[in-house]
């Protein structure tokens, strides 16, 4: 099964994200790009749930890239800022997705939210030997929402050199045309759920805010 329809709770992962963002009264459309053999099985699940904004799948591409681009084809033309999230991070504090898109709104053309970085970091050969240790002061691990300015968003992919190292992120695409990317301070609970492990700590959360009465 796709990873963003694998169980949290008891409910997929992707609609713990969508209602992520959706929960932020500064969202009001929020577009999925699914894979193309279950676009359709897709939008009838999101179907099914209430959410507090307008949501629309697509079919996703073949890359991540990919897929961002056609999602933002099917924006509305009054639609000036896009957050870019990661379903794998379903957890994302409502506040979060908040501050990222009103640091857009005062100006920044382009933002991420981010943890420094607490681990020693090396970097090795390939024979796996270490060649030096990193200052991690300046490091950080990026999350997302990742907000933008639309038109920003929009020519970043456009200038996008399909044949060049893949970024790994929208903001990655943005720095190659030279416009800075702004840094918040991002969330614990806002981690991707990648392995095992991380579904573990998905559930114990999940388990905390229901005990707070928080969802």
């Amino acid at each position: 099964m796709p990873k963003a329809l694998r169980p949290l709770g008891g409910i997929p992962m992707l609609v713990h994200a969508v209602r992520a963002l959706a929960a932020s009264r500064v969202v009001d459309i929020v577009v999925v790009a699914a894979p193309e053999d279950s676009a359709e099985s897709v939008a009838a699940m999101l179907a099914e749930q209430s959410f507090g904004a307008e949501v629309v799948v697509v079919t996703g591409g073949d890359t991540r890239q990919d897929s961002v681009a056609r999602a933002l084809l099917t924006l509305p033309d009054d639609v000036d800022v896009v957050l870019v999230h990661d379903a794998a991070r379903p957890l994302v504090p409502v506040e979060v997705v908040t501050a990222v898109a009103s640091a857009v709104r005062s100006g920044r053309p382009a933002v991420v939210p981010a943890l420094p970085v607490v681990d020693t970091i090396k970097r090795v050969n390939a024979s796996e030997d270490v060649q030096e240790t990193i200052d991690r002061a300046p490091l950080r691990a990026i999350q997302t929402p990742q907000g933008f300015e639309r038109q920003v968003l929009q020519r970043a992919h456009a200038s996008a050199d399909l044949d060049a190292i893949p970024a790994t992120d929208d903001a990655g695409l943005v720095e190659r045309l030279g416009i800075p990317v702004h840094v918040i301070p991002g969330h614990e609970e806002a981690f991707k759920v990648t392995r095992p492990f991380d579904v573990v700590m998905a559930e114990a959360v999940l388990a905390r805010r229901r005990a707070a009465g928080a969802i």
